[in-house]
């Protein structure tokens, strides 16, 4: 199918790695459907920078549904393309109830052959709190590190570490796809993440062999609006919205009201960061028009860019 990343929160990262296709709001499109004339996966190509494509997005109204701490590295590179950007935060991030279980895992980082980082929320949360525990990166040293994609991995850049591991599909799956060759038996994973993820990561590496210790980072919210405020900020309606993890869309349904998401999205295009994000949104009974090829920021925004060239080339 192609390099992408459908998260829980998720392996976001989102997106996200940058852990994460627009989409018509009506009908159904099952998100592995390449043959459906509606899904529009844009090549990653050099895309033209001419003086007459300067502003390729130009008058083009397109929501994002990052955290508000993550909404810039989008909201820059579409105001690049001329886009007028609307946010929407469906997410907000907050500590764990307790760090307890983190910190523990910390004070015995020898036991663990390999650290599992699946978003960059959960790279801030470590380093945070590796350094509040009287340590370093240093300790980290005989200890392998995975990270679910780019974004991760330039998080992990960062706090002064390196990735070892980073799959081609930035996914849970991508991520075991990469660990396949290695002998896991017996090998120790500390993997600290949102609070509530996908399972598909620890339960495959139990399967192996591994053991495993997952432990709460980051806990993730649906922010709350103002009455009227989601309304008004979708109104007028957007051109595209963007969706970037799984949680993004399903928090983006609660604050709708599952009920009344079709009917604020009709006739807007959505575009997602790759496939198990869509899946999400095809649960809701929307239709993926967009995808991003990876599950990445940059893929994302080639993606809608790719799609307007398309319908502009059609007209």
């Amino acid at each position: 199918m192609n390099k992408s990343e459908r998260v829980v929160d998720q392996m976001t990262e989102r997106p996200s790695e940058d852990e994460q296709k627009p989409q018509a709001a009506s009908g159904q499109l099952g998100s592995g459907d390449a043959s459906d004339p509606r899904l529009t996966r844009s090549p990653d190509l050099p895309i033209s920078r001419s003086p007459d494509h300067a502003q390729p997005l130009s008058g083009k109204r397109i929501a994002i549904t990052r955290t508000r701490e993550q909404a810039g590295v989008l909201r820059d590179q579409l105001t690049a393309l001329g886009a007028e950007v609307i946010e929407i935060a469906t997410i907000e991030i907050r500590d764990p109830a307790s760090w307890e279980p983190l910190d523990s895992a910390i004070r015995r980082l020898g036991e663990f052959d390999y650290l599992l980082l699946t978003s960059a929320n959960g790279v801030r949360s470590f380093f945070r709190r590796l350094k509040a525990c009287g340590r370093d990166v240093r300790d980290l040293k005989g200890v392998s590190i995975g990270a679910i994609g780019p974004a991760t991995a330039a998080e992990l850049l960062k706090s002064g570490a390196k990735a070892d591991v980073v799959p081609h599909e930035y996914t849970a799956e991508g991520l075991l796809e990469a660990l396949g060759n290695r002998d896991l038996h017996g090998k120790a994973f500390l993997i600290p993440r949102a609070k509530v993820a996908r399972d598909i990561l620890p339960r495959v590496l139990t399967e192996k062999g591994a053991h495993v210790e997952v432990v709460e980072a980051y806990e993730t919210f649906v922010p709350k609006l103002p009455p009227g405020e989601l309304e008004r900020l979708l109104s007028p309606a957007p051109d595209v919205i963007t969706f970037t993890s799984s949680s993004t869309v399903s928090n983006f349904a609660k604050l709708a009201g599952e009920q009344r998401v079709s009917e604020l999205l009709g006739g807007v295009a959505i575009a997602s960061i790759g496939p198990i994000t869509s899946k999400t949104v095809t649960t809701l009974g929307l239709v993926v028009t967009i995808e991003a090829t990876e599950s990445t920021i940059p893929a994302l925004v080639r993606a809608i860019e790719g799609y307007f060239r398309s319908l502009k080339a059609a007209d």
